[in-house]
């Protein structure tokens, strides 16, 4: 409490709410495009030797080095329950902090950057993939598109994972 007035606590849709923007770091898996705040994203990077790590959920691929730093890597693809990349296609990563942590998010391909209005924003509709709603914040409707907009936090959170 200060100045005997208690804090005033934001909902995770405030943001959202009102006049503005917000930038997302696009990105396609298995055909449909997602989104991430841009301010989350430390890196993008190509295709990594990752180094697989015994007994970690199947959704954690592995570990890399990126400059020094050990950075967990998360196949979002098994995370949103999705069919594995084809072994042709090379992929990428967006790495993210979380907590002090790095994770490199592995995905199929890297878009542009888009700055989105607050007005256009929508919560997940109920037709949302259960486990797709559970990791997203909402969503954008886009020409014929759908930008799916991911909650990293939530994303990353492997203790609420159901067995698929």
């Amino acid at each position: 409490m200060m100045n005997g007035k208690m804090p005033v606590r934001r909902s995770e849709d405030d943001q959202f709410q009102g006049e503005g923007s917000h930038d997302y770091v696009t990105m396609t898996i298995a055909e449909q495009v997602f989104g991430i705040p841009v301010l989350q994203v430390q890196d993008v990077l190509g295709q990594q030797r990752i180094t697989r790590i015994p007994l970690a959920p199947p959704e954690v691929a592995g570990s890399l080095n990126l400059r020094g730093r050990i950075v967990t890597a998360i196949d979002v693809r098994l995370r949103l329950n999705l069919p594995p990349r084809p072994k042709d296609k090379p992929g990428m990563s967006i790495v993210v902090d979380h907590q002090g942590e790095l994770y490199s998010l592995m995905v199929d391909m890297v878009g542009e950057v888009l700055s989105l209005s607050n007005q256009d924003f929508e919560r997940s509709p109920a037709t949302l993939d259960p486990r797709w709603r559970e990791v997203s914040l909402g969503i954008y409707r886009l020409n014929n598109q759908l930008l799916v907009v991911l909650d990293v936090p939530r994303l990353l959170n492997f203790a609420s994972l159901e067995p698929a």
